[in-house]
């Protein structure tokens, strides 16, 4: 049995797309990982906000005036709502409360726990990145709606590059920036890229909903997406 934590950062939209819930790959989800958990693998899935953290932020804001702690605290009930539904997935698979300070570590014989928002100025992917330093592993996967970071917007930039390999300060420099703004849509957060630069961290970014690279990733084998290190 092995007995390794693996720390997932699942970005909201993989859980709760703009078009609502997939409950098929939700269903897949749930599988894969309770499949990996019968081996011996322990689970921190930390949840994003997503689309839903989105949609509240930009109809707060044509409201009334918001500072970004504000909207970030906005984002970070987004998490956590989104989590206490991960955590009912998995049921009693999962550790009875959502975690919301990556800086202390739970003793608990559930081998799921779930993790949400923190604190304003950064999102969830420097929780996991956090919480990978808490529980003393040196990698973490991050699964968002992209396939690989590239080295400008594809969306905008048709001939735009894939990174399957890219180091973090040239992550930080020339694609994710070194601020926070609150629901920034990036690869990886740029607070948590420069935690991670700071622990030697390695990240793993790919599709979530290609559950075949997921399991792939989480079972070290080599997988479509970026590493970065």
């Amino acid at each position: 049995m092995r007995k390794k934590t693996k720390i997932l950062s699942v970005g909201g939209s993989i859980i709760i797309p703009k078009n609502g819930f997939n409950i098929p790959f939700l269903k897949e989800f749930k599988s894969l990982i309770l499949s990996q958990v019968k081996k011996g693998d322990k689970f921190i899935l930390v949840i994003g906000g997503g689309a839903t953290c989105r949609k509240y932020q930009n109809a707060a804001k044509q409201i009334t005036s918001l500072t970004d702690d504000d909207l970030d605290w906005i984002g970070i009930h987004t998490t956590i709502y989104n989590a206490q539904f991960v955590r009912y997935m998995f049921k009693d698979f999962a550790y009875k409360h959502i975690i919301t300070d990556p800086t202390k570590k739970v003793r608990t014989s559930k081998p799921i726990i779930i993790a949400a928002g923190w604190k304003p100025g950064f999102s969830t992917d420097r929780d996991a990145v956090l919480l990978a330093q808490t529980y003393n592993a040196k990698e973490l996967y991050n699964l968002s709606n992209i396939s690989y970071v590239y080295d400008k917007d594809p969306n905008i930039h048709p001939e735009a590059k894939k990174l399957e390999h890219i180091d973090w300060q040239t992550l930080r420099d020339e694609i994710v920036g070194h601020d926070w703004e609150p629901g920034k849509s990036a690869p990886f957060d740029p607070i948590a890229s420069k935690d991670a630069q700071k622990f030697g961290m390695k990240v793993g970014i790919l599709d979530g909903t290609k559950l075949e690279e997921v399991k792939k990733a989480i079972e070290g084998q080599p997988f479509r997406g970026t590493v970065v290190q």
